[in-house]
């Protein structure tokens, strides 16, 4: 059996988490194990989430309410050891700098693209592969 990368979506819209799913698919590249996700509506289920283990990555849409992406993402970045990286959903490319404010390892904008999408969540879950194996 193949092992499988567990990406966590994080919205408080499902639609949202339904696009996220559709754009990478199972398998957002070859190079890169099947994917499952992990879906989550609220700040509290990312946190449990986070802290049981074996999410491989995040996505997080920087539009969620009430606790928008960004500010989900610069949380766990201080208080989750060894925190998966994170590609964030925000609403204009202008917003790019807060992304990076934020410590998100990369940034998409929404709607989603699903060629720039998948290639986001690959690139990231070869780089924590990498450093898995380093």
């Amino acid at each position: 059996m193949q092992p499988t990368a567990t990406v966590l979506v994080y919205s408080d819209d499902s639609t949202v988490r339904e696009q996220v799913r559709l754009a990478a698919g199972r398998r957002p590249a070859p190079d890169v194990p099947p994917v499952e996700y992990l879906e989550c509506a609220t700040l509290p289920a990312v946190l449990e989430a986070l802290e049981h283990g074996g999410v491989d990555a995040c996505v997080l849409d920087a539009e969620a309410v009430p606790a928008g992406g960004m500010g989900v993402c610069r949380q766990i970045k201080d208080e989750i050891f060894r925190c998966p990286p994170v590609v964030l959903l925000i609403a204009r490319p202008q917003d790019a700098w807060l992304a990076t404010w934020s410590r998100a390892e990369a940034a998409v904008t929404h709607p989603v693209d699903p060629v720039e999408f998948a290639a986001t969540l690959a690139g990231l879950l070869r780089s924590r592969r990498q450093l898995g194996a380093a």
